[in-house]
C-alpha cells in the first residue's frame, strides 16, 4: 500500500501517519475541507495551526480577518488573549501579521500554562448541562490539571515556530485574576476571550474592556458554550451599557466590534 491510502485509512480511525493518537480536535480539523472562497494564505496559514487550537476552522477565520482588519485600518493597541492552551490563536494572528509585513504588534497571552482553572458550579456546559467540576476534579494531577494543560515551554515552541519575533510577544503567567490589571496594557486592538468560566471572564471584561481600542475587535470564545462565560458577558455589558452586537461565529464562539 502506497503512503497516500496509508495515511487515509489511519487517520480515518483517529491516527496520524506516525500511528499516533490524534486529539479529537486536531482530527475533526484535519478531516473539515475549508470552503472554496477562503484566501489561499488562510488555508495556508491554518494548516499550521490546526493542530494547536481547540476551535473551529471558522473560528480561526474570524481571527484571521480580524487580524487583517486591524492593520488595514491602523486601529491602534496590542493583541490580547486570556486563554491561550497551545497557542494556536496567537499562532494565527503571528502568521497573518507575518504575512501582511507587520512585526512590530505586540502579542500579549495570558494563561495558567497549568490546565484549567477549577470551576464554579454556574460554570456548566450549555448543550448538556454537564458538571465541569467533576471532570476538573478527574483531571487534577498535582501542580497542574490535565484539561486544556499546556505548559509554558511548550508555547513559546509553538509561537517560535511561526517566526514572529520573540521580543513581540509576552507570555503572563498565572490566573487572570492574579496578572490582571498589574500586566495589562493600555490599549488592546484585538480582545480573545478564552478562559470559559464565569468569575475569570467578567474579570478580564471589567478590567480589559475598557482598554479596548474603538473599532477593536472583542472575541468571547466560550458564550455559546459554558453558562459561566456567557453570564458573566452579560451581566458586564448589563452593568456598564455600550453592549456591542455579538455577532455569532459558531456554536461557541461570538466576535464584536467596539463602537467608538
Amino acid at each position: 500500500m502506497s503512503a497516500k491510502p496509508l495515511k487515509k485509512l489511519a487517520l480515518k480511525f483517529g491516527y496520524d501517519f506516525t500511528f499516533r493518537k490524534l486529539p479529537q480536535h486536531a482530527l475533526r480539523n484535519r478531516q473539515i475541507k475549508l470552503p472554496r472562497d477562503v484566501e489561499p494564505e488562510f488555508a495556508e496559514i491554518f494548516a499550521r495551526v490546526g493542530d494547536y487550537t481547540m476551535t473551529t476552522p471558522d473560528c480561526v477565520y474570524a481571527l484571521f480577518n480580524a487580524t487583517r482588519h486591524i492593520v488595514g485600518l491602523g486601529i491602534e493597541g496590542e493583541f490580547v488573549e486570556c486563554g491561550v492552551w497551545k497557542g494556536g490563536s496567537a499562532m494565527t494572528i503571528a502568521l497573518t501579521l507575518k504575512h501582511l509585513g507587520v512585526t512590530d504588534r505586540r502579542i500579549r497571552l495570558y494563561d495558567t500554562f497549568a490546565g484549567m482553572t477549577k470551576p464554579d458550579p454556574i460554570d456548566v456546559r450549555q448543550r448538556d448541562g454537564s458538571d465541569t467540576i467533576a471532570r476538573w476534579e478527574m483531571q487534577q494531577k498535582g501542580d497542574h490539571n490535565e484539561w486544556a494543560y499546556a505548559p509554558l515551554d511548550e508555547v513559546r515552541r509553538n509561537m517560535a515556530a511561526t517566526g514572529y519575533p520573540a521580543e513581540m510577544i509576552d507570555y503572563v503567567e498565572g490566573k487572570v485574576e492574579d496578572t490582571i490589571p498589574d500586566r495589562a496594557p493600555e490599549e488592546i486592538a484585538l480582545l480573545r476571550l478564552d478562559t470559559d468560566w464565569y468569575q475569570s471572564t467578567y474579570h478580564e471584561l471589567v478590567h480589559l474592556y475598557p482598554r479596548l481600542t474603538a473599532g477593536g475587535f472583542l472575541i468571547i470564545d466560550d458564550y455559546g458554550a459554558y453558562e459561566g462565560a456567557r453570564q458573566a458577558t452579560d451581566r458586564y455589558f448589563d452593568e456598564h451599557g455600550g453592549r456591542p452586537f455579538l455577532h455569532r461565529i459558531d456554536t461557541a464562539a461570538r466576535i464584536a466590534v467596539k463602537a467608538g
